[in-house]
């Protein structure tokens, strides 16, 4: 009985919290390096590092490379600190990190360099918010959320679009639709020029050229 009680003890103890401190070095916009432990930034997910998106006159940016050079700005000077309790499947510490008594997740989704992470946390949610009314960073213009696009990069490069117009015009048995990247299928439509099926850099663009949005 009293084994049991000490398991039963134990296993109510909480994860003690691994804790890496040193110079850090970026490897893109929400993934660090300090020392041999690779740090993936808790609930936030930021552009893949060659990813582009659209500034407010639809012109391209590179977002990927700017949150990159975002997060190597805010761990420039003096040592980064990161916690964390579990890693992924990469082998990454999933971890908050600071750096000149700053939080380096809040910081990048508030200046608008990633998004909020919410399929695994809700912790930044407000920041994003803040980010989108402003119109900071990727919330300027059209972008692509960094998970479809490393989904798009998995199909390879035939579904990439054109910069970054990025709404899909499909061709089906419902008509010419469009979707936009908020839709349901958007990641698994796939768009074949040879059938008269387009990609549009605006909704008005694709209204105007008889395209319907499709149902989400």
């Amino acid at each position: 009985m009293v084994k049991w009680v000490l398991i039963a003890l134990l296993m109510a103890q909480p994860v003690a919290a691994e804790v890496v401190q040193g110079r850090a070095r970026v490897i893109d916009g929400d993934t660090l390096a300090i020392g041999a432990v690779r740090v993936r930034l808790h609930g936030i997910d930021a552009p893949e590092k060659d990813q582009t998106c659209q500034d407010p006159a639809g012109r391209d940016w590179r977002c990927g490379a700017a949150a990159t050079a975002a997060l190597e700005r805010m761990t420039a000077r003096g040592d980064t600190r990161c916690e964390g309790e579990d890693y992924d499947r990469y082998d990454r510490l999933i971890a908050v990190c600071r750096a000149g008594g700053r939080n380096l997740n809040a910081a990048l989704v508030a200046e608008g360099y990633a998004e909020a992470y919410r399929k695994y946390a809700q912790d930044y949610v407000g920041e994003e918010q803040a980010a989108r009314a402003a119109q900071k960073g990727i919330w300027s213009g059209a972008h692509l959320n960094p998970e479809a696009a490393r989904r798009q990069a998995r199909k390879g490069a035939a579904q990439q679009p054109p910069g970054a117009c990025l709404i899909k015009g499909n061709i089906s048995r419902s008509g010419r639709i469009f979707h936009t990247t908020a839709s349901r299928d958007y990641a698994a439509t796939r768009i074949d020029p040879s059938k008269g099926e387009r990609w549009f850099c605006t909704e008005a663009e694709a209204l105007a050229a008889g395209w319907r949005p499709v149902h989400r």
